[in-house]
């Protein structure tokens, strides 16, 4: 059984003062930072593959579409400046460049946060940097094999149909609207900030699991408490999906459903970590009872139940 007059003596002894936390800061984002430009640089050399490989989902149902609709043309990227694909690629470089440091980048964020944490806890951190990593590609991925396609499909839809067709259904004249078609004319920055924007916001969501577990680690929420806010995650899942996706149904429900899912899975978590601490601290308060609030004095022998001065 751990003494809990020890552990708040290593807590206190890890503690930094001001100024040493702003040095491991520095520090932490140093390395981070050196971190991401080797991934980066390592990106580089597959730069276009990578591009290719992005652009994949959309050229495929780009493909349907043009076979379904031949008004929609052949698959093409554009560019509006001549620097355009040289810094386009770079971003990409970049981006997985991010994706290939991200455990020595979540190690670092562990190497700055250990230092509040109880001796015993502080041994997680190499389990923490590739839990965290592991749960950021898994969000990216998700997004890259199950999102993208039904994303693409929904948007490239309106290339099936003119203003005027269009304007039905929003209770628009149809002679006023004319017989304007719709044809998508992509351009490859703007298709990367796209893609980006969703496979990002897919890997933050993720980490919602290891986020709970930490905040239960800490005793800030407990499995109670996440399931009376249940109802409420539902509507923020909404909002966020909102906030992460572009303004489509399709994508923010395909966002939502794992975020609501997550937060479930992370009760779960959460009433594991609570249970064994509240385990342990009833068997704390087995060795060593509080003492009894109604102040009674220490029996002197005699059985009367006063104490002698």
């Amino acid at each position: 059984m751990a003494d809990p007059t020890q552990a708040q003596s290593e807590l206190d002894q890890a503690r930094m003062p001001f100024f040493e936390h702003l040095r491991e800061l520095r520090d932490r984002l140093r390395n981070a930072v050196i971190a991401l430009f080797i991934g980066t640089m390592i990106a580089m050399v597959f730069r276009v593959e990578l591009y290719v490989l992005l652009a994949k989902p959309l050229i495929n149902v780009w493909n349907e579409a043009a076979q379904t609709n031949p008004a929609v043309g052949q698959p093409a990227l554009y560019f509006k400046s001549l620097i355009e694909p040289f810094w386009t690629l770079f971003s990409v470089a970049l981006w997985a460049g991010v994706f290939v440091s991200s455990p020595f980048i979540f190690h670092q964020i562990w190497k700055f946060i250990a230092p509040g944490l109880y001796k015993r806890e502080r041994r997680y951190g190499v389990a923490f940097a590739i839990v965290s990593a592991m749960f950021f590609v898994s969000g990216a991925a998700f997004c890259y094999f199950i999102v993208l396609e039904p994303i693409y499909e929904f948007l490239l839809g309106y290339a099936d149909a003119d203003l005027a067709k269009i304007s039905r259904g929003l209770g628009v004249n149809y002679e006023l609207a004319g017989s304007i078609p719709l044809k998508p004319q992509l351009f490859m920055e703007e298709y990367l900030g796209f893609a980006k924007k969703l496979l990002i916001g897919f890997g933050l969501v993720f980490e919602l699991p290891l986020l709970i577990l930490f905040l239960s680690l800490a005793g800030m929420v407990t499995h109670r408490s996440l399931w009376k806010f249940n109802r409420w995650a539902l509507i923020l899942a909404f909002v966020a999906s909102a906030a992460l996706t572009p303004p489509d149904v399709v994508s923010q429900v395909l966002m939502a459903g794992p975020i609501v899912v997550l937060y479930n899975l992370s009760i779960v978590i959460s009433w594991v970590i609570t249970f064994r601490r509240e385990a342990r601290e009833r068997a704390l308060y087995e060795d060593d009872p509080p003492p009894d609030p109604g102040g009674a004095t220490p029996d002197d022998g005699d059985g009367n139940g006063d104490a002698t001065t």
